[in-house]
């Protein structure tokens, strides 16, 4: 870990005190908020939307400006999109909440970016390790997204809204952070004989390859599902009666589970492979989704939840890892774009999933249905596996 990579986990951790505040805040200011129940995840889905919505003008700004100016563009709409929050609860608005968190959708594309920056500030050799230790800063965003939102929630008349306030204060914290972060120039651009630029292999060509589907299709559904029971956790637990600062302690915990394995989990994927520590990933989801159809207890809410983050810490550090296998420096930017595309989308679909599953078919149902994503999570690994090892042959 060198000056850089630390800086750049405490940005991570930031990025994450946002992404838990948010999780813990929009669907319950959303249901207050909103015309009809089932709506009342729409804040979060526009969060994820607007980050999909992004991913294509983000990778313009990283190849034009490159790494340092198209993050603090971002943390600046941060900042914006917090105040807009703070707005829309004042204002009791629904569609402007909704509309503040599409804007912050930008930041949340440049914020997924990190993981694969902190590849750049390290050696070859511990790209694996950088990319899990930077991750592993998101345990700053376990503990202060939720006694965030838990203590600043009254800090005005208005419940919630000094939480959108806070998050702009931390928007401003993590751009002075930023400015201390040197990133390394970008590889020169080649020109072909033709006079124009390399901008290497079409899009279609890259995605084509085996390690580039399972890497970006694990990264997806690892996340959406996720985000899928994370999003419908605070709902759930609120139909189940316990008050907020339980959820706050749930998803505190589910956040430590995300972030505090990054301390190790590079050290695993050199020792064990990327594919077996994936596949450990996907026999936690399947616990995680075990304990939670087994009751809805706090404890079982805390350990489901937990394991729930240990298993995608594994799944999205080793997709991101794997990704690394599947493009050239000259098409970092495209093919990091197209991931997080895939990635923002799926979370789309499952964070309105997630309040109208809950809301109308219940915790339980909500559970078993994740089960499906988990399964082709796993048969996508043992593909790319069987691939790998009849080429070996």
């Amino acid at each position: 870990m060198n000056k850089n990579l630390w800086l750049l986990a405490i940005a991570q951790g930031l990025f994450l005190t946002n992404n838990v505040t948010f999780i813990a805040i929009n669907g319950l200011v959303g249901l207050s908020l909103a015309p009809l129940g089932w709506m009342a995840t729409l804040p979060v889905m526009g969060y994820v939307v607007g980050g999909a919505l992004s991913t294509g003008l983000v990778a313009r700004t990283q190849s034009r400006w490159g790494r340092k100016v198209s993050f603090q563009l971002g943390l600046l709409v941060a900042f914006v999109s917090a105040l807009l929050g703070a707005w829309a609860v004042a204002d009791k608005n629904f569609w402007l909440l909704v509309t503040a968190t599409v804007v912050a959708g930008y930041y949340s594309a440049n914020g997924q970016l990190y993981r694969f920056a902190a590849a750049e500030l390290a050696l070859p050799a511990f790209r694996e390790k950088a990319v899990s230790l930077v991750m592993a800063g998101g345990l700053l965003g376990a503990v202060l997204g939720p006694n965030l939102a838990s203590r600043t929630r009254t800090l005005t008349d208005m419940p919630f809204m000094g939480a959108y306030l806070a998050l702009a204060v931390v928007a401003l914290v993590s751009m002075v952070v930023m400015t201390w972060v040197h990133f390394p120039p970008a590889a020169p651009k080649t020109v072909g004989a033709d006079g124009k630029v390399d901008e290497g292999r079409p899009m279609s060509q890259i995605m084509k390859q085996p390690v580039f589907i399972v890497a970006a299709g694990a990264a997806a559904l690892s996340y959406g599902v996720m985000n899928l029971l994370m999003a419908a956790t605070p709902l759930a637990m609120q139909v189940c009666g316990f008050p907020f600062d339980d959820a706050a302690l749930v998803l505190e915990w589910h956040v430590i589970g995300m972030f505090a394995p990054g301390f190790f989990t590079g050290h695993l994927i050199k020792r064990f492979g990327v594919l077996t520590i994936m596949g450990w990933g996907v026999v936690l989801n399947a616990v995680c989704i075990g304990i939670a159809l087994s009751g809805q207890d706090l404890h079982q809410f805390i350990g489901a939840l937990f394991l729930l983050g240990v298993g995608w810490n594994f799944l999205f550090t080793g997709s991101t890892t794997l990704a690394l296998q599947a493009y050239r420096p000259e098409e970092k930017d495209r093919a990091q774009a197209a991931i997080n595309f895939f990635v923002f989308a799926t979370m789309a679909v499952t964070s309105f999933a997630s309040g109208a599953l809950v809301t109308t078919q219940g915790w339980t149902l909500l559970n078993m249905g994740s089960l499906l994503p988990v399964a082709l999570t796993g048969l996508g690994l043992a593909w790319l596996g069987w691939m790998r090892k009849q080429q070996a042959a």
